[in-house]
């Protein structure tokens, strides 16, 4: 059969018979894979016509919503997705990884946008700017959806995780995406888009797919476009220096291979809980996806004086995994993707055998070499020892993507770290400590050369997702070699694929444009207490002034008597007098918020289902006895959960002493029923 592409709102298959694509187990012909004869100025287009448009339409919830609806739909087939997952020679537990991994990561983008982006088209990055002395001419930050296509070119080792780890915050972001998938794993990819297209969940244009080469498409590229690359470093180069890529400025993120290291500490010591959970990462980190990731611990830096007690702790617990079939349920790691990638894999070993000895595996195994005459990828567990750290090169700066990881041994900490950094970049790095010291030094030293650190000691190991786990709400990505580029980093990572915009302009018309008021933009009279109000009928900027209120000696007294609270400053005249940031007894800055929240609240039953927090707060005025108080209450920002029937109102509110002076300034955040009250319920 020949893989088909999903373009143009139609699946289409190329010209050419393509590129062989076969089982990594049995050798065994899966498909063809070709784009040749695509016309891929017209697919850029399509995305940026049809899919752009229609997802621009929709509000940062809506994208969310249509990203959990296709999870939870995309889980029903993944025992389908499975099946399929064996022949790029994934165990069970390494399918999960990508499949159920990939998809959870959708669904954790979800929710992300849900609960921190608004309900609506634009981000506010920061806070307002004052640009003038009257108030009436301010800027701030804004992100909002670019009107170009997202091209999404992925590795061959995850090729569903992979896959929705760049879509999920670009659908967020309001971009259509254009999926190129690794073409050895293709077929899995393809069958998820598969799925997905007969679901008809995203809007029509958001996502095309390509099974096979990208054909001329860089050529077609615009400054609106973005380019998201996970591969070999080279390739990176390559794409990253196109003449159109640099004459039109496209963005464009890389993750790259890396060598990435672990650091056993000096205190780790043979019998300690850190090293044997040491071993343990090493030799996950070398079979899991057969040591295809990006993030696998390919230095393994160890104090020389505990060198033999980790290479023997290592190598015992690497005897034990079984090379096999990935079908079989005792089956602990498969096979190399294809053969071509186990040839490469060689070609590096005998690269990284110049200055390292090979003390545990055999590239030849007797064991495998039936299964690998039937055109299989196997190839054992590699463990090497670099014979001199210091000078060796190799080690620093070649990877065999596989499963091989090399020892180093480090006489003093400062050596460990300098090891760690000749790999000039990386995505990932760990530490196995129980020194908090160790851990402090490590980190300062590392974190400018990778992407994301990761201590463990024994209190959080259980619950460690391990090092090579990238996750949605951290940063994937890292410096140099790695690529220099960052993905997912939740919000982060949504904004990868949006432009960052300065607006200035009048309060009211920031306001207006950000879907937020902010102060010196118009008040408006709601008419009735905003508090009555329902939240479809709230609009920003209805604003509520209170009566004022004299605040007492007795307030304070009794508000000392009720909390607890007596600090001296709000207790004794004549301690107070002799802080020289009140000179003389206040109140206590929670009581002002106490009292103006009896000032502001109608107490009736209403709309306002709860209050859940404050945001923001900061008291900018001492007020006294004596003094009376105001509030001032603004509707600042609404964002609906109309799937649970009230939506999230943000007031903002301000407190003011009888001159008019600030006392206080915050955010009260509640939840209000859509709809009105019905007469009898109140």
């Amino acid at each position: 059969m020949k893989l088909e592409s999903f373009v143009l709102g139609a699946w289409r298959s190329g010209a050419s018979e393509g590129v062989a694509l076969r089982d990594a187990t049995s050798g065994e012909l899966i498909a063809h894979a070709t784009t040749d004869g695509f016309d891929m100025a017209a697919i850029l287009e399509h995305a940026r016509t049809v899919g752009g448009p229609a997802l621009r339409e929709t509000s940062f919830h809506e994208r969310a919503a249509l990203l959990r609806a296709l999870g939870k739909r995309l889980l029903e087939s993944k025992e389908d997705f499975y099946a399929l997952s064996h022949r790029t020679g994934a165990t069970r537990a390494d399918s999960w990884i990508d499949i159920d991994g990939g998809i959870g990561t959708m669904l954790a983008f979800a929710s992300k946008g849900a609960r921190e982006l608004p309900d609506g088209r634009v981000y506010l990055d920061g806070g307002v700017e004052a640009l003038s002395k009257g108030g009436s001419f301010v800027g701030r930050h804004v992100c909002v959806s670019r009107a170009g296509a997202a091209v999404q070119i992925n590795a061959f080792n995850f090729p569903v995780w992979g896959m929705f780890e760049k879509l999920a915050p670009a659908i967020l972001a309001g971009m259509p995406v254009i999926v190129k998938p690794a073409t050895a794993t293709a077929y899995l990819t393809e069958r998820v888009v598969r799925r997905i297209v007969e679901l008809a969940i995203l809007p029509p244009g958001t996502l095309q797919m390509i099974a096979g080469g990208v054909g001329d498409l860089f050529d077609h590229l615009g400054s609106q476009d973005v380019v998201s690359f996970t591969g070999s470093a080279s390739t990176a180069v390559k794409l990253r220096t196109h003449p159109i890529v640099t004459r039109r400025s496209v963005r464009f993120i890389a993750e790259t291979d890396s060598l990435n290291s672990s650091i056993l500490g000096p205190d780790a010591g043979p019998g300690t809980a850190e090293f044997e959970l040491y071993a343990d990462e090493v030799v996950r980190e070398m079979t899991v996806k057969a040591g295809q990731k990006c993030t696998a611990i390919r230095k393994a830096i160890v104090p020389a004086t505990m060198l033999e007690a980790a290479t023997a702790a290592i190598a015992e617990r690497l005897a034990a995994v079984r090379v096999g079939d990935p079908r079989a349920p005792d089956t602990r790691m498969g096979p190399l993707a294809s053969r071509d990638q186990r040839h490469e894999v060689l070609h590096r070993l005998e690269e990284l055998r110049g200055e390292s000895d090979l003390i545990h595996g055999d590239p030849h195994d007797p064991r495998l070499r039936e299964a690998n005459a039937r055109g299989g990828g196997f190839l054992a567990p590699l463990l090497l020892r670099c014979r001199d750290a210091a000078s060796a090169s190799a080690v620093h700066s070649v990877e065999a993507f596989g499963p091989v990881a090399t020892l180093l041994a480090y006489r003093d900490l400062d050596e460990a770290i300098e090891l760690a950094r000749r790999g000039d970049g990386s995505l990932a790095g760990s530490l196995f400590t129980a020194d908090e010291k160790v851990a402090a030094h490590v980190a300062i030293g590392l974190a400018p050369f990778h992407g994301r650190l990761l201590v463990v000691n024994r209190h959080c190991a259980a619950e460690s997702t391990g090092h090579g786990a990238p996750l949605a709400p951290l940063v994937h990505g890292g410096p140099g070699r790695a690529g220099g580029g960052e993905e997912m980093g939740g919000i982060r990572g949504v904004l990868h694929y949006m432009q960052r915009t300065a607006l200035q302009g009048s309060p009211a018309m920031l306001a207006a444009i950000g879907g937020r008021w902010i102060r010196g933009a118009t008040e408006r009279d709601p008419g009735r207490h905003p508090f009555r109000k329902p939240f479809d009928e709230l609009a920003i900027g209805d604003t509520f002034r209170s009566n004022a209120r004299q605040i007492t000696v007795a307030d304070i007294e009794a508000f000392a008597a009720l909390t607890g609270d007596n600090f001296y400053a709000h207790m004794s005249e004549t301690e107070a007098a002799r802080n020289p940031l009140f000179g003389s007894r206040v109140a206590h800055g929670y009581y002002l918020i106490s009292a103006a929240a009896g000032l502001f609240v109608d107490p009736d039953y209403g709309p306002v289902l709860g209050n859940y927090g404050l945001d923001e707060l900061r008291f900018v005025k001492p007020a006294k006895p004596g003094d009376w108080i105001k509030v001032r209450l603004t509707c600042k920002e609404k964002s609906l959960r109309a799937d649970k029937g009230w939506g999230e109102v943000r007031w903002d509110a301000l407190i003011t002493n009888q001159d008019g002076e600030t006392v206080a300034s915050y955010d009260v955040l509640t939840m209000v029923s859509v709809h009105a009250v019905p007469d009898a319920a109140r």
